[in-house]
């Protein structure tokens, strides 16, 4: 059985080509979409680095680029909630304004873990 859709069916090599080239554009559409994200990345580039230095183990390391990647991460998800919630309800609609009040907490819980993460390590 074909999936209608026309995007599945490559295997191998040429999937995992396909699949790195649709989250560089994902990158891109972040960046060149989402003010949030951009200003994120400008904090990542600034504590990642820090991490390696600040970190004494690599368990600490890990834990504070994780979290610092977490971020990014929910702040993409959110920005597609919101995507699909605007292509799919265009007028003012309650379910609309709560999926994107959702996505804009998942985003403010994430950094709030990113603050406990790195506040823990570095004060003893």
């Amino acid at each position: 059985m074909s999936d209608a859709s026309g995007f599945k069916g490559k295997k191998g090599l040429t999937r995992l080509w396909n699949a790195l080239g649709y989250s560089r554009d994902g990158l891109r559409a972040a960046w060149q979409n989402e003010a949030a994200f951009r200003e994120e990345i400008l904090l990542a580039a600034i504590a990642l680095p820090l991490a390696f230095y600040l970190g004494k183990t690599g368990v600490e390391r890990a834990l504070m680029v994780g979290s610092v990647l977490l971020v990014l991460i929910v702040e993409i998800l959110n920005s597609a909630v919101e995507a699909v919630v605007d292509k799919a309800s265009p007028e003012k609609s309650e379910l609309a304004k709560r999926a994107k009040d959702m996505g804009s907490a998942a985003v403010l819980l994430s950094l709030l873990n990113a603050a406990a993460i790195w506040a823990c390590l570095l004060w003893p």
